[in-house]
């Protein structure tokens, strides 16, 4: 009979939860602590009947197979867009409209992607340089005020590169984050998927080709490029990982804590972009980070040809991106993953319904509602509110100190010439150490994700992070306008307090993401993923802004 069936299909569900302490559901593996958290076990219970019949045997993940591919998809979702900015002295070169030999060497005022403070290009110094080429052909006065417009039309370039690059990257990710979620039920998440691996591969070729190109006649047409280009890039960039990491909601969360600690933990230790370090960093993982910031202290230590190390860069995005594909094209033919791609499927079956069969081919996506091809809004953002919350405020909080802060922390012992206490300490101990303490705390959560996602502890300890804006205020940050007094009289201290800073964000972020799309119906995963995206944005929008204010304030 349906009831009895349904009876004994629930006291199966109920033995497998009490099993070993163990709690799944549909699209999650909770290991819980103990009574205390029974709030946060019935919170990733909600969804438990979704579950296959009894018959269908649950696969193990062989050779770690589909975390080895999620993993690599966190890289190669943002270790592009970081190698396109981590290539500081290629664009400098490009776009101070030389020809010459790039010796790595930066023309000195014409750093494109510093601060003002650290000395950008004066329109007497570009004049100089256009007069050298061509002041033998001509010396009066029309052809000085050509020669003045030309500098300062270079200038405007330099000055302004990191404003235009900070908005190409910005407004497109959240415009795409809006037309990503609308096309969650609309869109095959395999078709979004593929379609912006490839023009993320298009634009990178595209890239690529242009490094041993003379642009030098054509300055303002490739800065335009480049422009366009980062917009692009942007866009896609955040389509493909918003997707994917909606698409792990229906897998077990060390799924998703492998997506999102192979995700690109910001820029590159050189780049100065404080803006778009803030931005685009913390979209979810470490490792990529890490990779960036050792490329950076290589091509750093090595002073190559700047054009070399912009193709090397260009060549490795272009050959992951290339393995991103076809690792995408072999997950649906891992049992694995087959098993948790499956459509959503009734939780009670009457007696003439057939249970559902195993497929060999099932659909990449999670087929929403005929009726309402957009997904719910109001539903998604009362679950996740109090998630919602700690992703906003731990990033206010990362992006308020990093970058902005703390790259200008300088070494106590910078008088002593060492190169470790001068050109290597803020690579060293801000953005390399920052991404593998980050990438330590990502990793933590594939064993322990304690506190539950309805526990009250966990906004506290997102809350505690605050104590850590004055810890770096007080280390020794360079130039003090208003504050004057330097409190941590040692290198260790900015050591300790950025391991910290990367460690907490890495461990409290990466639950509170993972989380998200477990306490919403299976159907809602992949939509409250694209919401969850959005949640980090929000926060890292909020941080740099106030960066810039916390900054005058010192």
């Amino acid at each position: 009979m349906p009831g009895t069936h349904t009876s004994k299909y629930c006291d199966y569900l109920m033995a497998i939860i009490s099993e070993d302490d163990f709690h799944h559901s549909s699209n999650s593996t909770y290991r819980t602590a103990g009574s205390s958290l029974q709030a946060d076990q019935e919170a990733l219970l909600e969804k438990q009947l979704d579950r296959p019949p009894p018959g269908l045997q649950r696969p193990k993940d062989r050779f770690h197979g589909a975390y080895i591919i999620f993993f690599s998809l966190g890289i190669g979702s943002l270790l592009p867009w970081n190698f396109f900015i981590t290539a500081r002295e290629y664009w400098i070169f490009k776009l101070s409209n030389c020809s010459g030999p790039a010796t790595g060497e930066e023309p000195k005022g014409s750093d494109i992607l510093a601060e003002p403070a650290h000395g950008l290009a004066s329109c007497s110094t570009l004049e100089a340089q256009v007069s050298s080429l061509v002041l033998p052909l001509d010396s009066g006065p029309g052809f000085q005020a050509v020669i003045t417009s030309t500098a300062s039309s270079l200038l405007c370039l330099q000055n302004y590169f990191e404003s235009y690059l900070a908005v190409a990257s910005t407004v497109p990710s959240v415009l795409c984050l809006v037309v990503n979620f609308l096309l969650v039920n609309r869109v095959p998440i395999h078709v979004r998927v593929l379609a912006s691996l490839t023009v993320m591969l298009a634009i990178f070729v595209v890239m690529t080709v242009l490094v041993k190109v003379d642009t030098s006649s054509w300055t303002h047409s490739f800065f335009a490029v480049t422009i366009i280009c980062m917009a692009i890039l942007s866009g896609t960039s955040i389509i493909f990982s918003s997707s994917v990491f909606g698409m792990t909601g229906s897998f077990p969360m060390r799924n998703s804590q492998a997506l999102i600690s192979g995700e690109s933990w910001g820029p590159d230790s050189l780049s100065g972009l404080s803006t778009l370090e803030s931005l685009k960093g913390d979209r979810g993982g470490a490792m990529g980070g890490t990779v960036s910031a050792v490329a950076s202290l290589l091509d750093l230590a090595a002073s190559s040809d700047v054009t070399d190390s912009a193709l090397a860069f260009f060549l490795t995005a272009d050959v992951f991106l290339a393995l991103c594909v076809g690792l995408y094209l072999l997950l649906p033919r891992l049992e694995y993953a087959r098993y948790y791609m499956r459509p959503v499927w009734p939780a009670v079956f009457s007696g003439d319904e057939q249970m559902p069969q195993d497929s060999a081919n099932p659909p990449l996506v999670v087929p929403g509602s005929s009726d309402s091809p957009t997904p719910p809004l109001r539903p998604i953002l009362k679950k996740t509110a109090g998630l919602g919350f700690c992703i906003i405020y731990l990033l206010f909080i990362t992006s308020l100190i990093f970058p902005a802060i703390s790259t200008n922390i300088e070494s106590l012992n910078k008088g002593s010439g060492s190169p470790w206490t001068t050109k290597f300490f803020v690579p060293l101990t801000t953005f390399l150490l920052y991404n593998f303490a980050d990438l330590c705390g990502r990793q933590i959560t594939a064993w322990i994700q304690v506190p539950g996602p309805k526990s009250k502890v966990l906004p506290g300890l997102v809350l505690l992070r605050t104590g850590l804006v004055p810890l770096f205020i007080f280390c020794n940050y360079q130039p003090r306008v208003h504050l004057q007094t330097v409190v941590f009289q040692s290198d260790v201290y900015p050591v300790l307090f950025t391991s910290l800073l990367g460690l907490s964000n890495g461990y409290l972020s990466t639950l509170a993401l993972i989380y998200g799309p477990k306490i919403v119906p299976r159907e809602l995963a992949e939509a409250t993923g694209v919401v969850m995206t959005f949640y980090l944005c929000l926060g890292l929008v909020l941080g740099s802004a106030c960066s810039t204010l916390l900054v005058h304030l010192i």
